[in-house]
């Protein structure tokens, strides 16, 4: 097997307007207009050129498990981010990269990583 990349990953969220609300309108990501009519609630969102799927459920507890959305600039994300009240932890370094991490209104985790920043 050679994978090419990742398509997409799922989580679940408690309130999928809510989720909606969040990864478009704070985080940026675009909500896709063809997910099928499953018979439970979610949607499905791009992130560059893969996806993120949101699955009406409980959400795990969270035992360090998280996605990573990739930014060019992480201090003017995280400068943004809390102009508009939203709590992001301080950046820190993980090999010559960056990151910081937020989470959504399911206390889903979400690393912001900017690539070779260190």
């Amino acid at each position: 097997m050679r994978p090419l990349a990742v398509h997409h990953v799922s989580i679940n969220v408690a309130d999928v307007e809510a989720a909606i609300d969040f990864y478009t309108g704070v985080l940026g990501l675009e909500q896709r207009p063809d997910r099928p009519d499953f018979p439970f609630g979610g949607a499905w969102l791009d992130a560059g050129a893969q996806q993120l799927h949101l699955i009406e459920g409980t959400p795990p507890p969270g035992l360090g498990q998280h996605f990573a959305l990739l930014v060019e600039d992480l201090d003017g994300t995280i400068a943004e981010l809390r102009s508009e009240g939203i709590e992001v932890s301080d950046p820190r370094p993980v090999g010559r990269s960056r990151q910081a991490f937020v989470t959504d209104p399911s206390g889903n985790a979400i690393e912001l990583h900017q690539a070779g920043a260190a």
